[in-house]
């Protein structure tokens, strides 16, 4: 039997997942090709993947650096259409020829595209968590609505995915609770004192994982957990008392699912985010990923610890967001946006990026949450109160 390839464009194309995702696509040239990549400034990067790759597309959303794809394109002697701006990433994720959309740009810059996507009625690859954490009931309102098939790219979500029967929900399937895992990143095993002094490198160090910048410092503070624990709520539609997080440091087990007869099913792996994305990328059959065979034996021991929300209590602050509802993950999401951003240029120190969170979350009312527009209101409102507390705070430390 012959397939149809299936055409895929990817949102954040020159980021650790966009990268992946290119590589499990070049391994199976007869199930998939790229029509459209897009990225956010890297222009000269964005254009060598765009003419390896053949893709028919290239958005680049800071509108500035579109001559400069242009004429990178035209030196290497690709013929990829040029887009440009927001409503070039947008085009990106809603082309008529596009099957497949990878939304793998970080942080809240996806929002747009990724609803997009869902409300063009693409199948959706959810690699950026903002959509959900930010805009949850609208997200996923336009995914019911235009029958969207979603799924997870995060490790621990497609893990639970892989875990869960299919076709029922959550609460129908005699489910006890979903078990989250998590590394816990560089700083584990460290006193909070000594949190103090850490810097955007060593946060930038993971054990485990290669990510970016901003999912690593994420991890080192368990911000990442925080917003994992939000996704879930939305994509598993569990209850946060139904969500339980697991410091785990071989990053081997990535979720699991508790039953109430008392089984627990677990999805392990070694740490490549290949392995999800092949598994999305094919649903419901399974294709070789170039990810290395898990080998137990040598992996040894499987270690699992309660995490500390003295130390790290910025998981406690995703408990809480979710807990109020309305605009307050959209608060959240925000001001971890901000602090990271400042802890990375050395304007913030690691524990500021907590303090600065807590109390954006605590001086801003919440709001309900009945279209897109006010999600964007309170992202808005959100980093204007977050910039005025890393600049106090910064005042402060002078």
């Amino acid at each position: 039997m012959v397939r149809a390839t299936q055409s895929v464009s990817i949102l954040g194309a020159t980021g650790s997942i966009g990268r992946s995702t290119l590589d499990v696509i070049a391994r199976h040239p007869d199930r998939f090709s790229v029509c459209a990549i897009t990225a956010n400034t890297s222009a000269e990067e964005l254009a060598r993947l765009a003419h390896a790759h053949d893709a028919r597309f290239a958005a680049i959303a800071d509108e500035d650096q579109a001559r400069a794809l242009q004429r990178r394109l035209r030196a290497l002697g690709a013929r990829t259409k040029v887009l440009a701006g927001e409503q070039g990433m947008i085009d990106a994720a809603t082309l008529a020829e596009v099957d497949c959309v990878m939304a793998a740009i970080v942080g809240a810059a996806g929002l747009r595209p990724t609803i997009a996507a869902a409300q063009a009625g693409k199948k959706l690859l959810l690699a950026n968590k903002e959509a959900l954490v930010m805009a949850g009931p609208i997200f996923m309102d336009a995914v019911r609505r235009n029958s969207v098939t979603l799924l997870p790219i995060d490790s621990e979500h497609n893990a639970i995915f892989q875990c869960l029967p299919a076709g029922r929900a959550l609460h129908d399937r005699g489910i006890r609770r979903i078990l989250l895992t998590g590394s816990g990143g560089p700083f584990r095993t460290r006193a909070r004192e000594e949190l103090r002094s850490v810097t955007p490198e060593q946060a930038c160090t993971h054990p485990t994982w290669s990510m970016g910048p901003k999912i690593s410092v994420d991890s080192a503070t368990m911000m990442n957990k925080a917003l994992e624990v939000i996704e879930a709520h939305w994509l598993f539609e569990a209850p946060a008392a139904s969500i339980q997080v697991l410091i785990h440091p071989q990053s081997i087990v990535h979720s699991m699912v508790e039953y109430v007869d008392g089984s627990v099913i677990a999805q392990l792996g070694n740490p490549d985010m290949r392995t999800p994305i092949a598994h999305a990328l094919a649903h419901p059959e399974r294709i070789e990923a170039g990810v290395a065979a898990l080998e137990l034996a040598e992996v040894g021991a499987l270690v699992f610890e309660r995490p500390d929300l003295d130390r790290f209590p910025a998981l406690q602050l995703g408990y809480a967001a979710l807990e109020s509802g309305g605009s307050a993950p959209a608060t959240l999401n925000a001001a971890n946006e901000v602090a990271v951003a400042a802890f990375l240029e050395r304007r913030l120190g690691f524990l500021g990026m907590t303090s600065v969170i807590e109390q954006t979350l605590q001086e801003l009312p919440v709001r309900p949450l009945r279209e897109l527009d006010d999600v964007l209101e309170a992202d808005r409102l959100a980093r204007e109160k977050a910039t005025a507390l890393v600049k106090r705070a910064m005042a402060a430390a002078a």
